[in-house]
């Protein structure tokens, strides 16, 4: 008993070994009909993927520039907060410059 080595019957066909058993006109259906299918279908998730992608950077770059608002409204606040430490800073040394008496002049002859 001797079994061809071509056929394993453990291996499952390949797309174009199956072909190639079907007659001339069910190879041209299945060459018209089967392989776009796929293809399409491979298409569509492919271009869900991508979808879902870009919304995701979309969402990403949304919450980086409602971050990055966040902080520059915090700096701004934060200079303000300074620039009205800085007045009342000057404005006491001011007062304390003009309240600040010199020393009297001795009379050394």
């Amino acid at each position: 008993m001797t079994t061809s080595s071509s056929s394993d019957p453990s291996r499952p066909l390949t797309r174009s070994e199956w072909v190639s058993t079907l007659p001339p006109w069910r190879r041209l259906l299945a060459t018209l009909n089967w392989r776009p299918v796929y293809d399409i279908e491979q298409r569509t998730k492919l271009h869900e993927l991508n979808a879902l992608a870009s919304e995701k950077r979309t969402k990403q770059r949304r919450i980086e520039s409602l971050e990055s608002e966040k902080r520059l409204k915090l700096l701004k606040k934060e200079n303000e907060r300074l620039a009205e430490l800085e007045s009342r800073l000057d404005a006491l040394l001011l007062s304390a410059d003009s309240s600040s008496q010199t020393p009297p002049a001795t009379g050394s002859n």
